[in-house]
């Protein structure tokens, strides 16, 4: 197989190296394409060996090079990408979110419908071993059938601030926390029901980053970005983008060419997302689902809790306690492998028994062995996968198409209704 990757930020380096590494056997990369020359000659040095490199004006001839194609651009751009690889008949890797808005899940529903099974959208979580579990207890009926979910997630302030600072930050370019990070979490919950959000009602407010809430504050002055900002180094919410030298090669040195700013003050005015929002969803199956995103909290972590006929499962999930000053002024001290107070619980409960915890099985690499699961779907095949992980477009488009529900309820100020699946807006 001929990959060929447009969009070569820091999502896409994780596809490079399995085809530079253990999924070497299943394909070669032979064209990159990206808005930002400096970019594409780090990736080519990556890859040890010259490869032809494109514009974005020139994807379709880049088209002709290849079998398959990574997209990892900007969210806003994903449906102008994929609609012309699956026109020209390639199979498409795309990362989440699909798109950001209903004409481009429309655009490529029309496009993915003329070339069934070309398409898949790498949603990791699915195949993260407590993820996964919770579907096993689900499929098999532990707690009967599902009536409630309550599902709350917390960023901090080294990953959550992070958003506020690069092209996230603008509406426009990302959907909003809403539709960029939560449909990860709205795929899970489709996913774990095996059902399909028929109305959504949300609310949201930017309440902590931004100009105005800084003013309220009284935090004074700020920075436009980080490098050579006099608090770098001592204020938290600055970042040293010089510190890490991927994100230098990838950003810093790369601004040159297109002045995108990789470290812009997350208090600083035009900010268009929410960091603050709870949204209401009902599915086809009658069950419903509570959930909150809060992205300045001073942990990471989720927690999601299952209702059913039956009883009653908790997965509670710490990914970092706490979120050391240091951490968040530089990049690469901020992982949260094996962070500090890191821990996952699962519990299951049935009617009329005391509570017992599931054990989660984990594998090697990130997330658990998830990741690699990932890749194996995505370079080797899915096989005969009962748990159904590998997502395709439909998959894509119903986890987007909650978060752009949201945001329209947010707007309008009532409820949205979805039809034919979960994948459209009833009066759109």
């Amino acid at each position: 197989m001929r990959y060929a990757f447009v969009g070569l930020g820091h999502r896409a380096q994780m596809y490079v190296d399995a085809l530079l590494g253990d999924w070497r056997d299943t394909g070669a990369i032979v064209a990159l394409c990206d808005t930002n020359r400096t970019r594409m000659d780090y990736y080519t040095e990556l890859i040890g060996e010259k490869v032809p490199c494109f514009a974005p004006d020139d994807f379709a001839s880049m088209l002709e090079l290849c079998d398959a194609v990574v997209v990892a651009t900007v969210d806003a751009t994903h449906a102008r990408y994929v609609v012309e690889a699956l026109e020209a008949g390639k199979r498409v890797i795309v990362e989440k979110p699909l798109t950001t808005d209903a004409e481009g899940c429309a655009a490529i529903a029309a496009a993915a419908e003329r070339r069934p099974g070309a398409l898949i959208v790498t949603f990791n979580y699915r195949y993260s071993p407590r993820n996964s579990a919770v579907r096993r207890l689900i499929m098999d009926g532990a707690i009967g059938e599902v009536t409630s979910v309550h599902f709350e997630w917390t960023l901090d302030t080294i990953h959550g601030a992070d958003y506020f600072r690069r092209w996230h930050r603008d509406k426009a370019n990302s959907g909003g926390l809403l539709v960029h990070k939560a449909t990860h979490h709205f795929d899970l919950v489709n996913w774990w029901l095996a059902a399909a959000a028929q109305s959504v009602y949300a609310q949201g407010d930017l309440r902590f980053y931004g100009a105005d809430n800084a003013r309220a504050r009284g935090l004074g002055a700020r920075p436009e970005r980080g490098r050579g900002a006099p608090g770098l180094g001592a204020d938290p919410f600055i970042l040293d983008v010089g510190a890490d030298p991927r994100l230098k090669r990838l950003y810093l040195d790369a601004e040159h060419e297109d002045g995108y700013l990789r470290d812009r003050d997350v208090f600083a005015e035009g900010i268009t997302i929410e960091d603050n929002m709870a949204v209401l969803v009902r599915y086809d199956n009658r069950a419903l689902l509570t959930y909150s995103l809060n992205a300045h909290a001073p942990l990471e972590g989720y927690r999601v809790v299952f209702n059913g006929t039956g009883g009653r499962i908790e997965l509670e999930v710490c990914e970092r306690a706490w979120t050391p000053p240091r951490a968040a002024i530089d990049p690469s001290a901020a992982s949260k492998e094996h962070a500090s107070g890191f821990h996952e619980r699962l519990t299951l409960q049935e009617h009329w028994r005391e509570a017992r915890e599931i054990p989660i099985e984990h594998g090697d690499g990130a997330h658990g062995g998830g990741d690699r699961l990932l890749l194996d779907d995505v370079f080797r095949g899915p096989g005969d996968d009962p748990l159904a992980r590998q997502a395709g477009y439909l998959d894509g488009i119903r986890g987007v198409m909650v978060g752009v529900c949201a945001n329209e309820s947010m707007r309008a100020g009532r409820p949205i209704r979805l039809v034919d699946g979960g994948t459209r807006m009833a009066d759109h």
